[in-house]
C-alpha cells in the first residue's frame, strides 16, 4: 500500500468533484487522525506517514461516510459505548502494535469505551477518527422516532460476536430544549451580608445562567448562606474566579446537572408604549408572551407610571 502525507490526501480530496461539505468533513477527519498519529510518534502532522489509513480503501471509508451524512441530511451523530478488543497485537507498517492501537485510544479519550477480552481490533484508528470528529456520546433518555436502519457486515469471524456495524437514522422527539450545566455551590457563614448582592451581580455578568442565595443553618448552629451558580462548563473558570476573589469561601462543590427548558425567543411587539421586547416561550405549538422586566422598568420610569400598571397593560396585550 502506498505511503501518503496529509497534504497528499488533501490534494486527492480537493481535486475531486465532491461537494464542499464532503471535502471539509473528510479533511477534518483525516486531520484529527494525523494529530493522533503525530502525538504517538512525537512528530508533526505534516511529517506523519499514512500507511494503512492512507490507502485507497480508508480514503473511501472516510469520504464515503461524509457523503452519506450529506445525502441523508444528518444533523447530529451519537454513538453507543465503543467496544475495543484487548490482549493481543495487530501487524502494521510500524511493526506489531497492541490492541487497541495507540492512535485509537488517543482519539477516543473523551468517549466511553468497553475493553472486551476479544483479541481483535474491533475499532480501528480510521473508525475512531470518524467517531471523534463527528459524534458524541449520549441519547440516554430521549425518545427517538426511527426512520431507517442500516447494517454493514464484515467477513471476519469473531467468536461470540457478529462482525457488524448498525446505524439508526431517526428524529429525536424533543418537546423541551436540554442543556448540560454545572451547579457550583458553597456555604458561607463569615461574610458581611451587604456583599452578597454584589457577588450575584458579578456572577451573572461573568456568564452564570443563574445565581441565587439560600439561608442555611451550618455547623455549631451558625446561620449561613448557600451561594449557588448555574454555569456552562466553558464559563466555569470565570465563575470560580468571582467566587474565590469576591467571597470568603475556601472551596466549592461542583455537580453536573441536566436542565430542560421551553424553546424561547425574543420579539418586538407594537404597544401603546411603542415597540416593546417580549420573551416568547413555545409550548405545544402555542406561544406564551412575557414582557421583559427591563422593558417594563424603562417604560415605568419614562412615562412615570407604576411598574405594576405597566405589567398589567403589557400582559393584557400578550393575552389577546
Amino acid at each position: 500500500k502506498e505511503h501518503r502525507h496529509l497534504l497528499d490526501i488533501f490534494e486527492i480530496i480537493d481535486s475531486s468533484d465532491l461537494s464542499e461539505f464532503v471535502k471539509q468533513t473528510s479533511k477534518e477527519i483525516f486531520t484529527n487522525l494525523a494529530k493522533a498519529e503525530a502525538k504517538i510518534h512525537n512528530t508533526s502532522i505534516e511529517e506523519v506517514h499514512f500507511h494503512e489509513v492512507g490507502a485507497i480503501d480508508s480514503i473511501i471509508d472516510i469520504v464515503g461516510c461524509a457523503i452519506c451524512i450529506e445525502k441523508f441530511e444528518i444533523e447530529k451523530i451519537f454513538t453507543s459505548k465503543i467496544p475495543l478488543g484487548s490482549g493481543s497485537f495487530t501487524q502494521t507498517q510500524h511493526g506489531k502494535m497492541p490492541i487497541p492501537s495507540p492512535a485509537t485510544i488517543e482519539l477516543l479519550k473523551n468517549f466511553p469505551v468497553i475493553l472486551t477480552n476479544l483479541p481483535y481490533e474491533l475499532t480501528t484508528p480510521t473508525g475512531a477518527s470518524i467517531i471523534a470528529t463527528l459524534a458524541e456520546y449520549g441519547l440516554e433518555k430521549e425518545t427517538i422516532k426511527i426512520k431507517s436502519i442500516g447494517y454493514g457486515a464484515g467477513n471476519f469471524d469473531i467468536p461470540n460476536q457478529p462482525d457488524l456495524l448498525r446505524i439508526i437514522i431517526g428524529e429525536i422527539q424533543q418537546r423541551f430544549n436540554e442543556e448540560k450545566l454545572l451547579l457550583v455551590e458553597t456555604n458561607i457563614d463569615d461574610m458581611n451580608p451587604e456583599i452578597y448582592p454584589y457577588v450575584i451581580e458579578k456572577l451573572l455578568h461573568s456568564g452564570a445562567n443563574d445565581a441565587y442565595l439560600v439561608p442555611v443553618i451550618m455547623k455549631k448552629g451558625r446561620p449561613g448562606i448557600l451561594l449557588s451558580a448555574l454555569v456552562n462548563e466553558t464559563k466555569l473558570d470565570d465563575i470560580l474566579k468571582v467566587i474565590f476573589t469576591q467571597t470568603t469561601t475556601l472551596g466549592v462543590r461542583i455537580f453536573e446537572i441536566r436542565r430542560k427548558k421551553l424553546p424561547r425567543e425574543q420579539k418586538e411587539i407594537d404597544t401603546p408604549f411603542g415597540k416593546v421586547k417580549f420573551k416568547i416561550a413555545i409550548i405545544e405549538n402555542s406561544e406564551r408572551l412575557v414582557p421583559e422586566f427591563e422593558e417594563c422598568k424603562r417604560i415605568a420610569e419614562e412615562k412615570n407610571i407604576p411598574l405594576i400598571q405597566v405589567y398589567k397593560i403589557l400582559e393584557a396585550i400578550a393575552n389577546k
